[in-house]
């Protein structure tokens, strides 16, 4: 092969469709190859024209637009235009036009025609837009995971066992010993039919029963969960797992309506998870001190890397990692209160943030905060409080998770005030949205109460949904902020890159990519009334309100999950290689299907940031 056409080969190769075609196909295109050029400015092709030619764009970048004069959209290097009037009737329908100088490679509509009759690849690539694109893109990673294809019914492999809630202690152990089971379901069985009144596992035998020395004929109800965990029958195995690690349960009942249709057990869940992030929960438990806490926190990124290796999507690994820190900083507290005695007043710890949101990953910081009994006096009980804050804090840095910056830890006074405070504190920043109140809107609103009086949290959740909804002078400034941190994406679809400074070539995954995201459905989901902290869930939720199409809903959804998971594989990558991990990417350093699909996704945040803007007149917040 000539020289000129191996660079040509060596050039189309990187990109899609063309890096997945074999070698076989890849010769006959490029043999057939015609090399055009055009000056800036230049009309390349005219709406109704005859379509001949796919076109892929060697250097340069080329706008296209759609029949009514709006443009469409632009691109560059790597990409091809051309193929929906080669599809349809052979009649340009997106007319095109050189941006900029431009170098085209012309592909002619014979071999264009043999490759969609044979190369099933090429055919999905041209018949769907950049969006779908990115759908497919996401889809295909997430059916690779039996996790997230696989119903929990997959799991059940008996009838449930149960017996009335009324039985003995003596009894419930017999049933259980001769069924062989680690879990017996407890009914009322005075209705019409029996109903789940609760569970009593293996494990309450040893740590309220015989620990407790109490008579055989004690009631099983004095020792029972009522305050049950149950899931539906129609989920997948991976949020029963994530549903586990939030809750740190063992056992959880499947339920049809109000039948049960069976009982699912750790072990199940542990026959696909092989990533052990239960397991390594089910041990945080049973530390005894931090330096047993510190020893098990080194498992954390070899768990991490794992569920990447095995294809889990962006929510589980979010999920399975803030259940994971969720547990650290439960024990520590736990911990604490055994060091220091218990609590003189009730309390909530709050997580927030990432944690919060379940979208934790390996390169975190601690957000957490306190909210105190309103009996609470400080001269009284501060120093109990702040004695436990530090505690914390100081257990979780041992662990990993490192001390805040901006100081949002309970260890802050300021952070670690009574609910009537907390709640001044919330109708503060929603009645006066200035600069201060808006960056701890970024961070305080997303919370969730992990320890204690976790109601003390809710109250604070439902305060935020009443009056947020209803003030449009909080959502407007809200947007407006939102809309500081763009993605790193130019006007000729070329990444925008850091231009000094130790992360000079880079772009911020993060920073421009997923944090734009969680602000936008933030607020959405403010303005929905939602509760909900994961960004999934909260689309979930403005979906149910219609303020978004639900083809939007999905270009969020997917890209969200696209950009976050090139985040958790940049990071996994570096840890295998032993390096620390951030993220900073090099676009040089991702594949050319991360790139292209990259593109598509900033694409996606662009256009619902300038949603964003017009829905919440974001522009002119300050004269609301």
């Amino acid at each position: 092969m000539q020289a000129e056409l191996v660079d040509i080969r060596n050039h189309m190769a990187q990109y899609p469709p063309f890096d997945e075609m074999t070698e076989e196909l890849l010769d006959r295109v490029v043999g057939d190859i015609e090399v055009v050029y055009f000056k800036a400015g230049s009309q390349i092709l005219e709406l109704g024209d005859p379509s001949s030619w796919l076109f892929y764009v060697r250097s340069g970048a080329v706008e296209i637009y759609r029949r009514t004069g709006e443009l469409y959209n632009r691109i560059s290097e790597g990409e091809v235009f051309g193929q929906f009037g080669l599809l349809m009737n052979r009649k340009v329908r997106f007319p095109a036009k050189a941006l900029e100088d431009v170098l085209l490679y012309k592909i002619p509509y014979d071999t264009f025609q043999y490759l969609w009759e044979n190369d099933d690849n090429f055919a999905d690539f041209v018949e769907i837009e950049d969006r779908s694109r990115l759908r497919s893109a996401v889809s295909r990673r997430e059916k690779s995971n039996q996790l997230m294809t696989s119903k929990v019914t997959r799991l059940i492999s008996r009838e449930p066992v149960s017996a009335p809630h009324t039985v003995r202690l003596q009894e419930a152990a017999r049933i259980m010993t001769e069924h062989g089971v680690s879990a017996l379901l407890l009914m009322d069985e005075e209705g019409d039919k029996p109903l789940l009144k609760g569970i009593i596992t293996d494990r309450d035998l040893r740590t309220r029963a015989l620990s407790e020395a109490l008579a055989s004929e004690t009631p099983i109800s004095e020792i029972m969960s009522e305050d049950l965990i149950t899931i539906r029958s129609n989920i997948f195995i991976f949020e029963a797992m994530l549903t586990m690690l939030h809750n740190n349960v063992h056992h959880l009942p499947v339920m049809d309506g109000d039948e049960v249709r069976g009982v699912i057990a750790l072990s199940d869940i542990v026959k696909y998870e092989s990533q052990s992030s239960l397991y390594l929960v089910s041990n945080i438990y049973h530390q005894q001190d931090v330096k047993g806490l510190k020893k098990i926190s080194l498992d954390v990124r070899d768990s991490f890397v794992r569920m990447v290796n095995e294809d889990a999507n962006s929510h589980m690994i979010g999920s399975a990692m803030a259940g994971i820190g969720r547990s650290f900083t439960q024990r520590l507290l736990a911990l604490g209160e055994e060091k220091l005695g218990p609590p003189p007043v009730p309390y909530c710890f709050m997580a927030l943030g990432s944690m919060a949101r379940d979208e934790q990953l390996v390169v975190t910081d601690q957000d957490n905060a306190m909210i105190l009994d309103d009996s609470f006096v400080p001269e009284e009980h501060d120093e109990y409080f702040l004695a436990l804050a530090k505690f914390v804090s100081d257990g979780l840095a041992e662990c990993g998770y490192t001390y805040c910056t901006g100081d949002i830890m309970a260890t802050n006074q300021k952070w670690r005030q009574p609910l009537r405070v907390w709640k001044d504190y919330f109708t503060d920043w929603i009645d006066n949205p200035k600069a201060e109140a808006l960056l701890n809107s970024n961070i305080f609103f997303d919370l969730d109460g992990i320890y204690g009086e976790t109601d003390f949290a809710e109250q604070l959740k439902t305060l935020v949904a009443e009056k947020a909804s209803n003030s449009q002078r909080f959502l407007a400034m809200l947007a407006r902020n939102a809309l500081n941190r763009t993605p790193p994406i130019g006007f000729f679809r070329t990444f925008v890159l850091e231009e000094d400074g130790k992360h000079q070539k880079t772009f911020n995954l993060k920073r421009r990519g997923t944090a734009p995201l969680s602000d936008l459905i933030r607020v959405h989901a403010l303005a929905c009334g939602s509760r909900a902290q994961n960004s999934f869930e909260r689309l979930k939720a403005i979906g149910n309100t219609k303020l978004l199409l639900e083809d939007d809903l999905g270009n969020l959804r997917d890209a969200l999950e696209f950009i976050s998971i090139v985040r958790i594989r940049h990071q996994a990558l570096a840890i295998e290689a032993d390096r620390q991990p951030d993220n900073n990417v090099r676009p040089e350093d991702l594949s050319p299907f991360e790139r292209s699909h990259l593109k598509d996704a900033f694409q996606v945040v662009s256009g619902a940031q300038k949603f964003l803007k017009f829905r919440y007149h974001a522009t002119v917040a300050r004269n609301v």
